[in-house]
């Protein structure tokens, strides 16, 4: 009975270490933890990425770096996460368009997004906003609506390209409300808002944080936002489902930022990790300053985010089959 005790206290005892073993190397390794973001600095993603590596490498007791690795449609950024070391050391700001709309998007796709990376946690969410030029005559969803198809040649409105959250969010409102509309891609949402502050287009389906300063000065005219939910900087801008327009009674549409780590990170490290985010995007200030800017904060469990990216990867591969979107 003795030795099989003993035995049985060994096995418990060498459990602990097996798990104990990665969190420790996570927290007293000196080798920096590498965030990377799959976008150029200055955007959303990169504050985001940027707000979480401070914060974690203060939790952790590590240096915490960011990288930008702009390109292929985050699939630059992505593809060099999928092959680093499965360590805790390397993560990835993964976006709705890197999980959920380039595979269908890409004919070929230099990662795999559900084989190569092990979810860690949703960081939150960018609603749209749609916006007009005062020259349209239209004040409420309805109204644009009704215009629009008043009209044979329909409406333009602007995106950030080919297959962009707001190219494809416009192509979910499109099919749901049987609107004509034009889509004009652009190389960044800058240049596409830049040519609707001057009246070349009608409308853009666009980020809240750079049309804010020009619907507050009557530049732009916010009809809609495309969260199930008002936001807090436009309390009173309805959103899209609100406008109780046909097909629109469920409509929801956003671009959605989360953690990622390579496949195969050991599960007590992505557990750590997913903690530490989650409390960081807890903070009081923090989250204030994110909703302020027209950001939803948000956190999940590892399997919460790998459930919701499964379901937001059907989501939009129904839009992008129907609007016929493609990147060769």
């Amino acid at each position: 009975m003795n030795r099989r005790h003993a035995l049985r206290q060994l096995g418990a005892l060498s459990a602990a270490a097996c798990a104990a073993g990665p969190l420790a190397a996570l927290a007293q390794n000196d080798k920096p933890i590498t965030i990377v973001v799959p976008y150029a600095p200055g955007g959303t993603t990169d504050m985001l990425g940027r707000l979480i590596a401070q914060q974690l490498g203060t939790a952790l007791g590590r240096t915490v770096i960011v990288d930008n690795k702009p390109g292929a449609g985050t699939a630059i950024g992505a593809s060099q996460v999928a092959r680093s070391a499965p360590d805790g050391s390397t993560l990835l700001v993964a976006t709705s368009t890197t999980l959920a709309i380039n595979p269908w998007l890409y004919k070929k796709l230099s990662y795999d997004p559900a084989k190569d990376f092990a979810p860690v946690g949703l960081i939150g969410a960018v609603p749209l906003m749609v916006v007009v030029h005062p020259s349209v005559p239209a004040r409420t969803l309805a109204e644009l609506v009704a215009l629009a198809k008043s009209r044979p040649e329909g409406l333009s409105y602007g995106s950030a390209g080919n297959g962009s959250p707001q190219h494809l969010c416009a192509e979910m409102f499109k099919f749901a409300t049987g609107t004509a509309m034009t889509h004009v891609p652009y190389k960044g949402s800058a240049l596409a808002l830049t040519d609707l502050l001057g009246g070349q287009l009608q409308l853009m389906f666009t980020d809240i944080a750079p049309a804010l300063q020009h619907v507050r000065s009557g530049k732009l005219r916010a009809l809609a936002v495309t969260s199930k939910k008002r936001q807090p900087t436009f309390p009173d801008v309805p959103t899209v489902a609100e406008s109780r327009l046909p097909g629109t009674a469920d409509f929801e549409a956003v671009a959605w930022q989360s953690i990622v780590a390579p496949a195969g990170t050991p599960a007590p490290v992505v557990e750590r990790l997913s903690q530490e985010i989650a409390k960081v995007i807890a903070q009081p200030a923090l989250r204030q300053k994110l909703e302020n800017d027209g950001f939803e904060p948000g956190s999940s469990t590892p399997a919460q985010l790998a459930a919701y990216i499964r379901s937001e990867s059907e989501r939009w591969g129904q839009v992008i089959r129907a609007s016929g979107a493609t990147i060769d």
